[in-house]
């Protein structure tokens, strides 16, 4: 009997590993040669599979380039496997098979097998996001292809996280102890007994756990390993934060080329070869395809098998059928996926607070937003909301900005806004939105009322100006569109309060591209109000905007001469003052320097007799460009002394200070580019440095970048390269926070001559 037992097989599992090992290859490779697939040898040689057919295990044994001797050893050990394995139930968690056609994800699939490569990182890698991502198809992806590396295999277990009642940590712990090989017998009845028999039988066992769809840490603490060789992936709509030594990965949707050649792997499934104009053979449907499913890999899957399941249908036609906003989402469904099923097994997961905050932040316009404007639509205090958002964040439903703002991905939104259709009622809709609008109004005329020369009115809402400025470029998209709803509805005072507001701010923020509908919203409010004056102080706003802004002097000299006429109709001479000045400007644009000059004479002796101490230096700046531009600097330079002595003394310095060290950057800047006209290098320096200095102090990039410009240009005339090299470099990287192009043109062409070598 012993003699018989000696000559018995080997088990087919360890013999095929010890050949594969002795030919120093690795399960891909061995896959590669004998066309057999990786997963089905990592089931071989962990004893799932212990009988593999006949030309299986004639395949891999000519891959392994085997002798006749060993490749009879081996088919020996496969028949001895088919007569011993008897018809059993799968093994407990067993890890799923991969979806055949997955795409892109390299980076993650990467960060995943990181783990196993640096014994230094946490053995917990938790990968996170938003409904629909392709969480678990990038976990059961990687552990396809890394299964090797887990030399006593892979498990994975559903925790059902977003079903009613998710697993248990008792009953999670009896399945995976189950398939760590204990009897049913053998369990423990104590939770703290199974977890502790768990992490014993992890310690010393190189295995890979798979924890999909985790419901939140209490459920997950008991599952993970203690010390040793254990390793545990997590996928959950959560970030799952209280989680300690873990690594995280927040999955975000497929980059744009990925998500269109998912849609073309999908589609290659189709038995046909495609025709012209059929889904696959139009690329630009199909990435218009999958921009409207926002990249979203579980929307692009159900996209792309409604066109399997529509031969007739082209990519083009179904892109046409997802443009409609308000059908999108029922049409985003193929069979039993949905994505908005998706979308509702988060959204019944909120509390009702939450959920009526999730539906409102639908409303706003704009492409982000934080707790300031959820409590406007809610009517709850900025903390409680904090709080709610965190809690959406967690479970996906928002994401962030790089400026830590919250925002919503595409389909998310388009849910948010059904839910908001019909769990509210029109009224309530309304309500919530015009209370949002009536508070953005609000709080961005106190935002610009900060840098009027007059300062803040009533109760403080900032603290600084540099508070108030984040805010109105953070929130300029819902301002904006706030302020179109104002004037499409006729609140006309509204509209010309909150432009008015903006009126010295606008100066610190000349590139953003707006400013001319702002100015223009309300030139034609002041127009319906019928008042002259009024007219013409919004009138010259839009001139400033039409020259400074859009680069159009000719419109602008147009707009300023009725601006002129308005105020001479209104008689106020304050606003005729400005009109001429911003007329003043147009004209040394367009090098129409007579009248030039002659408008900047009459804007300063205006202002000057009216006592307006913020018009008056200004009028003489647009004097000195005029002298500047037809070359008499000398003049230049006299007339900015003059107005930095207008700015630098008491009875006639402009009452706010940051309005003074705004034009005395402006003055500094304008006589460092004179004084270098004069060749007076040094001074020019001296000039250019005290402007950059005021810009620092001020926090304004446009003014930042026009003095390090002239200060480069002063140093390099002095022969001092290596310090313009610097301030060129420094100019380059204001005019880019600034957005002045033309400017950053400027620079990186001096930069690029100066180094003998294009710049990039």
């Amino acid at each position: 009997m012993e003699q018989q037992e000696q000559q018995e097989p080997q088990a087919f599992g360890p013999l095929l590993r010890a050949h594969r090992h002795a030919a120093d290859l690795t399960l891909e490779e061995l896959s590669e040669r004998s066309g057999v697939s990786g997963r089905a040898i990592g089931d071989m040689e962990r004893g799932h599979s212990r009988g593999p057919q006949p030309r299986t295990v004639a395949a891999l044994a000519e891959a392994l380039e085997l002798s006749p001797d060993d490749t009879a050893v081996l088919l020996a050990a496969a028949r001895s496997g088919r007569r011993r394995q008897r018809p059993i139930a799968a093994r407990p968690c067993e890890l799923p098979s991969p979806v055949p056609d997955f795409t892109g994800r390299e980076t993650e699939v990467d960060w995943l097998g990181r783990t196993t490569a640096d014994p230094r990182l946490p053995r917990v890698s938790i990968v996170s996001g938003a409904p629909g991502l392709g969480k678990t198809a990038l976990v059961l992806h990687a552990g396809e292809r890394l299964t090797e590396s887990f030399t006593d295999g892979c498990l994975f277990l559903d925790l059902r996280g977003l079903d009613t009642e998710p697993l248990t940590p008792h009953d999670a712990l009896g399945r995976l102890l189950r398939a760590l090989g204990l009897r049913e017998r053998d369990l423990p009845t104590e939770t703290d007994e199974r977890q502790a028999l768990y992490r014993r039988l992890l310690k010393d066992r190189d295995v890979l756990i798979v924890l999909d769809n985790a419901a939140h840490e209490g459920q997950l603490r008991a599952l993970l390993p203690g010390p040793g060789h254990g390793t545990v992936w997590v996928t959950s709509r959560r970030t799952l934060t209280g989680i300690e030594h873990a690594r995280r990965l927040v999955l975000k949707p497929l980059p744009a080329t990925a998500a269109t050649t998912l849609l073309g792997a999908i589609l290659a499934l189709r038995d046909e070869e495609p025709q012209d104009g059929s889904a696959a053979a139009d690329p630009s449907a199909l990435a218009r395809i999958a921009d409207l499913c926002g990249n979203l890999p579980l929307a692009l899957r159900i996209a792309g098998n409604r066109l399997l399941s529509r031969p007739a249908w082209s990519a083009r036609s179904l892109a046409d059928r997802l443009g409609d906003e308000e059908l999108r989402l029922g049409r985003l469904a193929a069979g039993d996926l949905r994505i908005r099923s998706a979308f509702q097994l988060s959204y019944d997961q909120l509390t009702q607070p939450i959920r009526r905050l999730f539906r409102r932040l639908a409303l706003v316009p704009g492409p982000d937003f934080d707790a300031g404007l959820g409590s406007a639509l809610t009517g709850l205090a900025p903390g409680s909301v904090e709080e709610m958002l965190d809690e959406l964040l967690e479970l996906g439903l928002l994401s962030t900005t790089a400026t830590d703002r919250m925002l919503f991905h595409d389909l998310i939104r388009l849910y948010a806004r059904e839910r908001l259709d019909e769990e509210e009622s029109p009224q309530d809709r309304r309500a919530a939105e015009t209370a949002m609008h009536t508070w953005l109004l609000d709080t961005a005329q106190a935002a610009g009322c900060c840098f009027q020369p007059d300062g803040p009115r009533g109760a403080a809402v900032f603290a600084t100006p540099k508070a108030a400025q984040a805010w109105l470029e953070a929130e300029s998209a819902n301002w904006l569109a706030a302020l179109r709803t104002a004037a499409e509805d006729g609140r006309h005072a509204e509209v010309v309060r909150t432009a008015e507001s903006m009126h010295w701010f606008s100066d610190r923020w000349t590139y953003w591209g707006h400013w001319h509908e702002v100015f223009g919203l309300s030139r034609a409010a002041a127009h319906a109000l019928g008042d002259h004056a009024l007219e013409a102080t919004h009138t010259s706003y839009l001139a400033w905007a039409q020259l400074y802004c859009l680069n159009q002097p000719r419109e602008a000299l147009a707009t300023a001469e009725q601006a002129i006429e308005l105020a001479h109709l209104g008689g106020d001479v304050v606003q005729e003052a400005w009109a001429a000045f911003y007329a003043a400007g147009a004209a040394n644009r367009l090098r129409e320097l007579g009248g030039a000059v002659a408008l900047a004479r009459r804007s300063a002796e205006l202002f000057a007799a009216a006592g307006d101490r913020e018009g008056h230096p200004q009028a003489l700046l647009a004097l000195a460009g005029a002298e500047g531009f037809r070359g008499d600097h000398a003049a230049a330079v006299a007339t900015l002394d003059t107005v930095i002595g207008l700015l630098t003394a008491p009875a006639t310095a402009p009452t706010a200070a940051h309005i003074v060290d705004f034009t005395m950057a402006n003055a500094l800047s304008q006589k460092g580019e004179a004084l270098l006209a004069l060749n007076r290098p040094g001074d020019a320096e001296r000039a250019y440095a005290e402007a950059l200095r005021l810009g620092a102090r001020l926090g304004v990039p446009m003014l930042q970048a026009a003095a390090a410009l002239g200060l480069a240009r002063a140093l390099d005339t002095l022969g001092d390269r290596e310090r313009a090299l610097a301030a060129v470099r420094k100019a380059i990287e204001l005019a880019e926070a600034a957005g002045d192009t033309d400017r950053k043109t400027e620079a990186v062409g001096l930069l690029s001559n100066w180094t003998s070598a294009p710049v990039i």
